[in-house]
């Protein structure tokens, strides 16, 4: 099916099921601890032996020797899989870096061997026995001394202008220009990265933890050197991901050839320290912004700059893209640039670009709107706009930017903020409120999915969609139980196998709108089937309550698949409706803060989100998953931070004790309304993302709370005691 004009009124909009409030499918599975895991697949791989990973020494170099025969004679030990014994090995389209490195060293804890022993404790043991020379090589750590050496990076859209920007700058009235800077930071989902593999002759299965089950089985073939066709790659369940798991990662291919070696299977979990440099991370960005305004608070000109790093080939962080859409101004430019840094890869987590773009951004607007001696909210609502502003001839297929602003005020009670900073005292606490919009790109993606009837009225749907802890289990049973007419218990799910249809995948927040599209593809395809072995006119058949009504006719579902199951199959694409109109989810994010006015010390009091984001196919799983994305820019705000060793290239805080995130009692209280929204230009679901809607601006608005609550301004995240003691104010 291809959806090439906007969708009109179909099945989904009944809403029997599909919107409504219902429990994870999966959630008894989980919270009994029956869900499997990659790490305990045991009736898939019963004898399984274990590998664990050594990584390099150091960030760039070679290696010069290495010595693996007391290593070899350690109790247990079956089999060392190094780059001279692993055989020839190709690199991934989605990979920087080699998964497996030697000679040549790419990056701090890059993997280098794989131990394979009867226990992890006896693989680990033996690790520490290897012996590593290395040649270091001179590498570049800083992002603020490369940032002179970055260069324009090769990727479509780097840079973007629209009217005269210098000059409306220039003849602006009121002028801001600011630098801001964001960190390195960790996915930390968890979940670590794990893998199961196994052999059966030239054919290899691996059970894994991946949100992207075809990109990586593409991407594990070919660093195999292998056919596509004999790889299978299974991971039903995911223990989080935040695009740390988008891509192959060394675990799946060191299991792979561990397994091959050891001629049995081998199961690998990086430990938690070894994750932070041998996997993925967002990379830190430099950003400039500047903003010209007339008098009375009209945007002329908006330029934004980003400067990011990664590894030779690497891709930048886009953090430039939501300032092309979110405000009105004639006068536009933006600009992004890429350093070579020789840190571990950087690479996707939630919203990239947009997430650290507007921790930038929507600081900047508040500064603007301080300068015009305007509301905040005011600011934002006055330089709306309902087009591309870069293409004027682009309209939004939805923008709701004002409602959530308007709704989030009066609900917040945004009325009560006093706009001089530090007025508002709460015993020895300051107290202050912060605002931010909230922007993501809607996108959409190819996804296929099967749907198999049988004679006692059980749908079965099958893709290899997978659910990283976002509920596609459910939204999934919602879409096919809507569609067949029968309750969700009649709906059975099976996902993240690369048997079955290719689907969009888990990630970009495109996920649910497109996954539930390729359902409803399917299931098209199988009611007209249904209609037509039942010899009912299509035209007005009903499915409804386990039956098919056509005119005066009634019979039971399963009736159509008593002589056999019934199976459809089908793949949702997509035409050119993203082109003509500008698809875009919008929110906005209020917070109240108050700190400690001796210590400094932050604590977040409350938190409320406005989310414009299509149909909502679950409220309460996308609930779930917007309060989390707010808690994440929480920690984005006050205390993550990849903390990098320049002299040795890598990631000093690399666990989860050094590397703080925000726990229950960081967040008190959180809130989030769903605007009653339909997008017909998005999909037949009329559905678009919200997973990564949720975290963006979270940042800039406690930032911006914590300035309304002390006077001081932090451009530098994340917002620490050191950055904000020696500016606060003295009070007696």
């Amino acid at each position: 099916m291809k959806f090439t004009t906007p969708a009109t009124t179909n099945p989904i909009d009944q809403l029997k099921v599909v919107g409504r409030p219902l429990d994870r499918v999966d959630g008894p599975l989980k919270v009994s601890g029956s869900a499997p895991y990659a790490h305990e697949q045991h009736q898939a791989a019963p004898n399984a032996a274990h590998g664990y990973v050594l990584g390099s020494a150091i960030a760039k170099g070679r290696i010069s020797a290495m010595n693996i025969d007391e290593a070899k004679r350690a109790p247990g030990v079956i089999t060392i899989v190094t780059a001279a014994t692993a055989g020839k090995l190709g690199k991934g389209n989605f990979n920087t870096a080699k998964l497996l490195g030697g000679p040549e060293i790419q990056h701090y804890h890059q993997a280098i061997a794989l131990v394979v022993a009867e226990t992890f404790e006896q693989a680990r043991a033996a690790s520490k026995l290897i012996r590593v020379k290395y040649t270091k090589e001179k590498g570049a750590f800083d992002l603020a001394k490369a940032k002179s050496s970055a260069t324009k990076p090769k990727t479509k859209d780097a840079d973007s202008k629209a009217g005269d920007f210098a000059g409306a700058y220039a003849g602006s009235p009121v002028k801001l220009d600011a630098n801001y800077t964001t960190p390195d930071q960790s996915h930390a989902m968890m979940e670590p990265h794990a893998s199961i593999a196994s052999w059966e002759g030239d054919k290899l299965t691996v059970w894994t933890s991946n949100q992207m089950i075809d990109w990586s089985k593409g991407d594990l073939a070919k660093t195999l050197g292998m056919p596509k066709e004999n790889v299978r790659l299974v991971s039903p369940f995911i223990g989080g991901g935040f695009g740390g798991k988008l891509f192959l990662r060394s675990e799946a291919l060191l299991a792979s050839l561990g397994a091959r070696a050891a001629k049995r299977a081998v199961k690998v979990a990086l430990p938690r320290p070894l994750i932070f440099n041998n996997t993925t991370h967002r990379p830190a960005t430099i950003q400039r912004i500047r903003i010209g305004a007339t008098r009375d608070g009209k945007i002329t000109a908006m330029g934004h700059e980003s400067w990011s790093g990664d590894l030779p080939g690497g891709q930048p962080e886009t953090a430039v893209m939501q300032t092309r859409l979110l405000y009105a101004g004639a006068g536009r430019m933006t600009t992004t640039r890429l350093a070579v840094l020789d840190l571990p890869e950087g690479n996707a987590m939630r919203a990239p670009g947009e997430a650290p773009g507007l921790m930038a951004l929507e600081i900047a607007m508040d500064e603007m709107a301080e300068k015009l001696k305007i509301d905040p909210v005011t600011f934002r609502i006055l330089n709306d706009t309902k087009v591309d502003p870069e293409h004027p001839d682009r309209r939004f297929s939805q923008r709701r930017l004002i409602d959530c602003m308007r709704i989030g005020a009066e609900r917040f009670g945004w009325n009560a903020r006093k706009a001089q900073p530090g007025m508002h005292r709460d015993g020895q606490w300051l107290v202050g409120m912060g605002v931010a919009s909230a922007f993501r790109n809607n996108l959409v993606m190819k996804s296929a999915a099967r749907v198999r009837l049988d004679r006692n009225g059980v749908v079965t749907v099958e893709t290899d969609m997978t659910d990283i802890g976002t509920g596609s289990y459910t939204i999934i049973a919602q879409t096919a139980a809507e569609m067949m007419g029968v309750p969700i218990d009649k709906v059975v799910v099976r996902l993240g196998d690369s048997a079955f249809p290719v689907s969009a995948g888990s990630g970009g927040q495109w996920g649910a709108n497109s996954s539930t599209a390729g359902v409803y593809a399917a299931c098209v395809k199988l009611r007209e089937a249904v209609a037509q072995k039942l010899a009912l006119n299509p035209a007005d058949v009903e499915f409804t309550d386990s039956t098919v009504r056509s005119g005066g006719r009634s019979v039971p579902l399963g009736q159509a698949a008593a002589d056999a199951d019934m199976v459809a199959e089908d793949t949702m694409e997509y035409g050119d409706l993203d082109k003509k109109f500008q698809q875009s989810t919008f929110g906005a994010h209020f917070v109240e803060v108050g700190v400690d006015m001796a210590t400094g010390e932050t604590r977040i009091r409350r938190m409320l989100a406005v989310c414009a984001a299509g149909r909502i196919l679950n409220p309460k799983s996308a609930r779930s998953q917007v309060i989390g994305a707010m808690t994440m820019g929480a920690g984005a705000a006050l205390m993550e931070e990849l903390v990098v060793d320049k002299r040795g290239g890598f990631f000093v805080n690399h666990d989860l004790a050094g590397y703080e995130v925000p726990v229950h009692a960081d967040i008190p209280h959180q809130e989030v309304i769903f605007l009653d929204e339909t997008d017909p230009m998005s999909s037949p679901m009329k559905a678009k993302g919200v997973g990564e809607l949720g975290i963006c601006g979270v940042a800039a608005a406690i930032a911006n709370a914590i300035y309304n609550a002390t006077g001081v301004r932090v451009r530098e995240y994340p917002i620490t005691l050191d950055k904000l003691l020696p500016k606060m104010p003295e009070y007696i």
